[in-house]
This record gives structure tokens, C-alpha cells and sequence, in this order.
């Protein structure tokens, strides 16, 4: 009797904003992340029949709504929703899109479009997002008739999270959206994820008993607890030394004998140099990315260098490094069946014992000039931080500090944009705190991404969550002005900052605020911010002098000046022009 009511209720007539709705809640969703429209007024009328069941996140910036959406994705292993407006409110969106694109990450982007009747016309915000979002989604579409959302929502949801995990654009015409029509909902499909073959898991092992000097890199989106927990079982079991692709620290407990880096965008120089004599690599959800390989270089293409390769989707197989075995297999079920190999007796045990010496060497504190030392204030973060803490990061020169000298824990978290998109950790930390609200927060962001994003803490406290925020000020945009002088070594163009004071900034909304200018005075900073209970920035002061973690501004100058010096000394030869001919 129930069931049949319930039915009822699912095929009485709708308008298309509240079948939508209902569409969200039936495959699972359970938060949207949005900037409000005027092109979608039903929708929300419709999110807000089911606010019981789905909680709607007001965000004040598209790019950070959809953020949100992606960082509640990776840290959740299911997709979330964001729901901009047509036109300016699409383009702020599209940073988030290229993010889930490149991190792998399943997003649902509802965009509200213009009356369908008005299409070509160049009517108000109008833009074609078939061709506007076609190279970074996975799937674009349009819903003209509302009969057929349940239908394209269920498929969307489907291309989001199968295989290659990533975005669906789905823009929705205005009239669509009041349309009163009866359909039924759709439920989730089960549908079997895909195996390793059997006989790929023998040759997968036949490779690595045959190897001197293995290396596991692990990358990719949503693995679940249970996968990470057995894929580390397998390498510990092994002894096989892991490194993790960039910004995917979180895959794999960074205190254990085994963990030898990081691979991506300012990775240890030793610990590249001393990967190239690696005779098998085992990667295991990475796409192995430009970032990973160090602009393709660190394996040859054509495969001298076996690799394994694991994906859940056989289009990137292969694609630019031709693997000695692909394995096509959801990262998940190819965890579980790793622990039904039986353990190999390693040889390997002096060359991870290398590999690891290298980070350890690499994440030691160096004694750097000034007051505020930042490898001696993350280190001392690390010690404060609770076993299941989330950690979220921005792009810039300075994530290479947190990557260097920070070691996550098994069950604590860390995510960052993949694609280097700036203005992503704020957010990101806010998603992080809504998805978790137990579990302390805090977000890493240079000032020039804080500027980007940085007012979304008001989110925060609209919904009432307390991530904590380090932003690292160096008054510049750092990874440019690395590169301005390493080409254009003391001439500074458009890299210079002028930033507010970050502390009064988050107490103007009632938050706490602190300024830390010197090593000893992070710590009790830190305490204070987090016994507040209120979103908290703490600026750490540092010195534009020192641009990286390993280099300073005077080193990348002086590395310039060698070069330059050195190129001098080979002179090319004078030009001969043949006698009938006149130099030009």
C-alpha cells in the first residue's frame, strides 16, 4: 500500500523544477552548491520542497560554488550538484568544470538557460554550452522537455561516475523548468564495475617478482577507505616504495618506511634523478600527467621502462606512455584484488631504503633565514593536528612548502587542484567542513588565491562551519615571479601584491584573526584560532625573499647569470656566406 502510494506521489504532475529536485534526492545527492539565478527560479522552488532531504549551500561566487561541489566529491567519493545562472554565472563556473575535469572528480552542473524559443537569436546571457564545455566534461546536454529529465539526470549521474570519474554540464530552458507534466523518477542503475582479468593479475605479479627496482605511483579520484586501506596493505606486504602523483597526498600514509615523495609540479630534483633508474612502474589510478612525469620525461615514451598501468577507463591506457600491461579495472575492486596475491620475498629492500632516505632527508627542517621559518611551523602543525584531519590546498609556490615538509597520516586527508587552479583552497575548505563538520579544517592559500575566493568564508558562516585558513603572504604571485626571473632575471612585471591586512579581514564577519610574523608565535596562534569555533585566518608573514622552498630569489638570479655566462663561452661559428651572394 505504501509503495503504490509513493508511486502515485512520484507520477502526480510536476512542474519540471520540482522533478528535478526529486531527481537529485532519487540518485543520492544530497547537497547542491549554488549562486542563485533568475534562470532557474523553479529549480530552487523545487529544492525547496525537498529541503528536508537536500541541503542547499548559498554560495557568493560561481567558481567557488562549483569548488565546493568538487571538493565535496573528492572527499566523499560521490558527486554533489552546483547550480549556476546562464551566461556570466556559466563562465565563473567553468574554472570548477576544468578542475573535476582534470582531478577526475564526478560533478553535476546545472546551468539555467534561456527560453528555448529564443535559441540563435543572441538573446540575453545566451551561450551554447555544447560548445562552450565540450573539451572539459564529459557529457554536455540540454533539458527542453520535462518529461525527459528523470531520463537525462540518471544518465548523467551514470557518465559522472563511471569509468573516469568527471564532470556533466546540463543546462535547463526556462520553460522547461514550469512545465507540468507526470513522469516517473528513476532509481540508480546497479551495474557491475569493471574486473581485472585473472590472467592480467598473474602477469601483474610475474612482472614485479621479476623486478630490482619497482616503483608504485598512486593517483586519482574517490578511492574508498577499504581501497586505500588494501592497496597499503599490498605495498607494505611487498615493500614496495610509493609515490604519490601531484596533489594526491591523501592516497597513501606518508610516515611509513615505504613512502618516498611526491611526483609533480616542484618535487624533490634528488628524488627525480633517482627514479630514472626504476626497471618496473606500477601506476595505479594516475594518468601519469604531465605534472606526474615531469613534462614527459621521466619514461620513455615507447615503453623502455615497463610500466603497469590501472585505470578504470581504457581510453588513457596507453595514451601517452605505451605500458608493458594495462589493466582496465575500477580502482576499488583492483584493491581487493591485490590481497589475493600471495606476497612476493623482495630484493628490493636497499633501493626503497634509498628512495626513503631521500624524503627523509628532503622533508627535514632547513634553517632558512628570518623570523618565520615555514618548515619549523609545519612541522609544528603536524604535531598538532588530530589523527582525521582534513587539509585543503590552493595552487602557488607556496603549496611546495606543505608538500615538502608535511606528512599526512592514514586516516587524515589532503586535496588540492590538479589542473592549478587558483582561488580553489578556500573553497575547497569550506566543502570539506560542510561535508565533515566534526573534523577540523584547514585550508592552505597564497594571498593572491585568497584574494580570488576569499570571500566565500561568508559562506562559511552562513552555514555556520569553522575551517581554518593559512595564508602564506609574500605580497606577490609567486610561481610567476619564479619564472620572471629565472627568465628575466630583477625585472619585476605585474608579479607585485598589495594585500589588505588578512587579520581584519575574517574579524570584519565576526571570525578570528591572527598574524604570525615569527616561527615561535605560529603555534599558539594555531591554538587560539582553533579552540575559537569560528572560521579563523592566520597570515604567516613571509619573506619574498625566499621564493620556494629551495631556492631564493638571489639563487634563481645567480643560476641565470651562470647560464647566461656559460653560454657566452660558446660562441657559434662565424656565418660564411658563399662569394656570390651578400650577407644580410
Amino acid at each position: 500500500m505504501e509503495l503504490a502510494q509513493a508511486r502515485k506521489a512520484r507520477t502526480s504532475p510536476r512542474p519540471g523544477g520540482r522533478i528535478l529536485a526529486d531527481a537529485l534526492v532519487a540518485h543520492g545527492i544530497d547537497h547542491v552548491f549554488a549562486v542563485p539565478g533568475e534562470s532557474y527560479l523553479d529549480v530552487l522552488e523545487g529544492l525547496y520542497a525537498v529541503r528536508e532531504r537536500l541541503k542547499l549551500i548559498t554560495c557568493r561566487f560561481e567558481a567557488g560554488a562549483v569548488d565546493m561541489a568538487e571538493a565535496f566529491a573528492k572527499l566523499t567519493g560521490r558527486p554533489a550538484a552546483a547550480m549556476v545562472t546562464r551566461g556570466p554565472g556559466a563562465c565563473h563556473g567553468a574554472i570548477g568544470v576544468h578542475v573535476a575535469r582534470q582531478d577526475s572528480t564526478p560533478l553535476l552542473l546545472f546551468i539555467g538557460q534561456i527560453p528555448f524559443s529564443e535559441t540563435d537569436r543572441e538573446s540575453f546571457q545566451e551561450i551554447d554550452y555544447r560548445a562552450m564545455f565540450g573539451p572539459i566534461a564529459k557529457w554536455v546536454t540540454q533539458i527542453d522537455d520535462a518529461k525527459r529529465i528523470p531520463e537525462i539526470v540518471a544518465h548523467a549521474y551514470d557518465v559522472a561516475t563511471r569509468g573516469r570519474p568527471g564532470p556533466v554540464v546540463i543546462a535547463l530552458s526556462e520553460e522547461m523548468q514550469r512545465d507540468v507534466v507526470e513522469v516517473a523518477d528513476l532509481a540508480p542503475a546497479l551495474v557491475s564495475r569493471p574486473h581485472p582479468d585473472p590472467a592480467a593479475l598473474a602477469t601483474f605479479r610475474d612482472l614485479l617478482a621479476r623486478a630490482q627496482k619497482p616503483l608504485a605511483i598512486l593517483g586519482g579520484s574517490c578511492w574508498s577507505e577499504a581501497a586505500r586501506s588494501a592497496v597499503r596493505e599490498f605495498l607494505l606486504q611487498n615493500d614496495i616504495p610509493v609515490a604519490v602523483s601531484f596533489r594526491r597526498q591523501q592516497l597513501y600514509d606518508m610516515t611509513r618506511a615505504n613512502f618516498v615523495g611526491d611526483l609533480g609540479v616542484g618535487s624533490d630534483p634528488a628524488l627525480v634523478a633517482k627514479l630514472r633508474e626504476a626497471d618496473l612502474i606500477l601506476a595505479l589510478g594516475t594518468r601519469l600527467s604531465e605534472a606526474v612525469t615531469q613534462g614527459y620525461t621521466l619514461f620513455d615514451l615507447a615503453g623502455a621502462t615497463p610500466i603497469v598501468h590501472v585505470y578504470p577507463e581504457a581510453e588513457e591506457i596507453g595514451r601517452v606512455f605505451r605500458p608493458k600491461l594495462g589493466i582496465v579495472s575500477d580502482l576499488d575492486v583492483f584493491a581487493r584484488a591485490l590481497a589475493t596475491l600471495s606476497p612476493l620475498t623482495p630484493r628490493w629492500g636497499e633501493w626503497r631504503a634509498e628512495l626513503r632516505a631521500l624524503r627523509e632527508a628532503a622533508s627535514a627542517v632547513v634553517d632558512y633565514p628570518g623570523k618565520l621559518n615555514l618548515a619549523r611551523v609545519l612541522h609544528e602543525l603536524q604535531a598538532m593536528l588530530p589523527p582525521e584531519a582534513i587539509l585543503t590546498g590552493d595552487a602557488g609556490n607556496f603549496a611546495g612548502w606543505v608538500a615538502r615538509f608535511l606528512n599526512f597520516s592514514d586516516h587524515q586527508r589532503f586535496i588540492g587542484p590538479t589542473n592549478g587552479a587558483m582561488g580553489y583552497g578556500v573553497p575547497a575548505a569550506i566543502a570539506a567542513k560542510i561535508a565533515f563538520p566534526d573534523r577540523l579544517v584547514v585550508g592552505f592559500v597564497g594571498d593572491g588565491g585568497f584574494l580570488m575566493t576569499g570571500q566565500e568564508i561568508a559562506t562559511a558562516f552562513h552555514h555556520g562551519v569553522a575551517p581554518i585558513i593559512l595564508v602564506f603572504n609574500n605580497q606577490m604571485y609567486g610561481t610567476i615571479r619564479m619564472h620572471q626571473e629565472k627568465a628575466f632575471p630583477g625585472h619585476v612585471s605585474g608579479t607585485t601584491l598589495t594585500n589588505p591586512d588578512f587579520a581584519k579581514f575574517i574579524e570584519a564577519f565576526g571570525g578570528h584573526g591572527e598574524t604570525v610574523a615569527a616561527t615561535e608565535d605560529f603555534a599558539p596562534a594555531f591554538r587560539r584560532a582553533a579552540a575559537s569555533g569560528r572560521p579563523a585566518v592566520i597570515e604567516l608573514v613571509q619573506d619574498p625573499e625566499q621564493i620556494t622552498s629551495r631556492a631564493s630569489l638571489a639563487d634563481l638570479r645567480a643560476a641565470r647569470s651562470a647560464s647566461f655566462a656559460h653560454s657566452a663561452k660558446r660562441k657559434p661559428p662565424a656565418r660564411v656566406y658563399p662569394k656570390h651572394s651578400k650577407a644580410r
